[in-house]
């Protein structure tokens, strides 16, 4: 573990997830810098693995890391809420036996100053795809004050979210991440194990990056797919993300889709896409915890589809 640049959550859950898939192909959606697709590679030798990412430097990455697994390995850049149709479309659900979503920043990323996704860092950009037009740097001095207070309040679900958006608008221009957290620490909530900037960090990377409507699509194209056989596991970070996917999970399950002012069934009853295979989110162990902190705030739903 030593070698890899980022230590992916949940190692082990991921690689016991989809251990009983014998063939076909697993998607891993946020590649990053390769961790779990080399794990899943090492522990199912005869599936293929099409991974997806838009950090061109995770993919040069693990374009190096994966070359050992040779043609069993194929890496697509972009927006994996779209990419993953393209796939669908190209190999057929029959093929697809398994997706893997991994919603959070690498520890690389948040450790790399010049990325901006610090509050410590001499940048204000948060971009995971350094060529997509919004940044961090637009959100904080061209958003409204009424904007500022929305995605405070939805994404970073700060109570005083009026006092900060303010703050915010009488203080800019601001030109690094470590300038807007130090100008709001005041503000910013204190008495947790997180550094008091996290959420306010958190709120502008969602908004820059588009995160929970990635994932909205994401979870809607899978449910547009019609798997027919396939596991899907979902890793989120905080109770917005797991929010979506619980709830979602939920949905996929029902048997009657009728509208709840309906009078009577007038649907098949025979709608479920498939069953939960965790009822309470997958959270890491004890020794996990201690070698990689940052697993803490993460949780793993699962979801078998079977039709």
């Amino acid at each position: 573990m030593q070698n890899i640049p980022h230590i992916p959550v949940l190692y082990r859950e991921v690689v016991d997830t989809f251990k009983d898939i014998k063939n076909g192909i697993i998607i891993d959606c946020t590649m990053g810098y390769g961790g779990h697709s080399s794990m899943i590679l090492e522990s199912n030798p005869n599936i293929e693995l099409i991974a997806i990412d838009q950090d061109q430097t995770a993919i040069d990455f693990s374009t190096k890391r994966l070359e050992e697994f040779g043609d069993r390995v194929s890496i697509r850049k972009g927006r994996f809420s779209s990419v993953i149709k393209d796939i669908i479309a190209e190999y057929g659900v029959d093929k697809i036996r398994g997706v893997l979503a991994d919603i959070g920043v690498s520890s690389l990323q948040l450790d790399q100053k010049d990325r901006g996704f610090s509050y410590e860092s001499e940048n204000l950009d948060m971009r995971m795809d350094k060529d997509a037009p919004l940044s961090a740097k637009n959100v904080v001095n061209e958003y409204s004050n009424s904007e500022l207070e929305n995605i405070l309040l939805e994404y970073g679900e700060l109570r005083n979210y009026k006092k900060i958006a303010s703050a915010i608008v009488n203080s800019r221009p601001f030109t690094s991440a470590k300038e807007l957290s130090e100008r709001t620490k005041h503000l910013m909530p204190h008495g947790k194990k997180i550094h008091p900037a996290t959420l306010l960090m958190q709120a502008i990377r969602i908004e820059v990056n588009d995160e929970l409507g990635e994932l909205k699509s994401l979870l809607q194209s899978i449910e547009d797919s019609q798997f027919t056989d396939a596991t899907v596991a979902v890793i989120s970070f905080h109770s917005l993300e797991d929010r979506i996917v619980k709830q979602t999970y939920t949905k996929w399950t029902k048997n009657c889709i009728c509208p709840d002012e309906a009078m009577r069934c007038t649907c098949s009853r025979d709608n479920s896409l498939g069953r939960i295979l965790s009822k309470k989110p997958i959270t890491a162990q004890d020794d996990e915890l201690k070698e990689n902190p940052r697993s803490r705030s993460a949780k793993m739903r699962v979801f078998h589809y079977e039709r």
